[in-house]
Order: C-alpha cells, then sequence, then structure tokens
C-alpha cells in the first residue's frame, strides 16, 4: 500500500496521541505499524500543537488525515481541530473498548488499532 495515490495528491497523515497512559502507548504504536505498512506518514503531533508553520502547512496539504486517541480526552484531536484543522479522520481506543489503565499494551491490541485505522483510512483519495 502507498502513502499517496495515482493522482499525485499529497500524501495520508497519521497523528496519534502519545500520552503515559497504556492507551497513549497503544495508539502511538499503532499509528507506528500504520506507517510501516505505508498506509501514511506519521507526523508530528507535538508541531500542530506548537503552531510550527511547515508541518501545518503540509498537515493542510495533506490528502486524507487519521488521528487517533489514546483516551476520551481527545488530546489529539482537539490539538488538530486548535490550529484549524478539520475534516479528518478520528479514532478513540474506548469506542474499540480500550479504558485508560487497564488496556494491555501488546502487539494484539496494537494489530486491533492499526486494523481499525485502515478502515478509516480506506476509500478514494481523490474525492
Amino acid at each position: 500500500m502507498s502513502n499517496s495515490c495515482a493522482c499525485n495528491a499529497p500524501p495520508t497523515l497519521i497523528f496519534a496521541c502519545s500520552g503515559a497512559a497504556d492507551v497513549g502507548a497503544i495508539a502511538d504504536q499503532a499509528a507506528r505499524q500504520l506507517a510501516r505498512e505505508g498506509a501514511g506518514n506519521m507526523f508530528c503531533l507535538a508541531g500542530i500543537g506548537g503552531r510550527v508553520p511547515g508541518i501545518v502547512k503540509s498537515t493542510e496539504a495533506a490528502v486524507k488525515i487519521l488521528v487517533i486517541d489514546g483516551c476520551p480526552l481527545d488530546c489529539a484531536r482537539k490539538c488538530l481541530e486548535q490550529a484549524g484543522i478539520l475534516g479528518f479522520q478520528h479514532l478513540q481506543l474506548a469506542g474499540l473498548g480500550f479504558q485508560k489503565g487497564q488496556s494491555q499494551v501488546n502487539d494484539a491490541a496494537v494489530r486491533r488499532v492499526a486494523e481499525a485505522g485502515r478502515e478509516k483510512l480506506a476509500g478514494p483519495c481523490c474525492s
């Protein structure tokens, strides 16, 4: 799978919560897995929060954006929204049954979240 499409659109970007909780670790590892598989490029959430001009501009130009949040605080989603970036796919681990402080960080959990991320990103890239 490629992280850009045949129409030469900008790449798909993936942002993840990387918080200190177990669900933050799962979100981060799932985003890294998706990037390794070519589903998109993992991008810098701190750069969005810090309003780094190049990172914000690249994000605004992305064809697709996936935001993965570990817990219901939705910090990653809020970072993009506060930077004025909308129109992204949002994956909340609580919606998959993961609970902060009660979720094992293991390969099975990471695979499950990565699969849900792939489903969110499915579809035509140039709509």
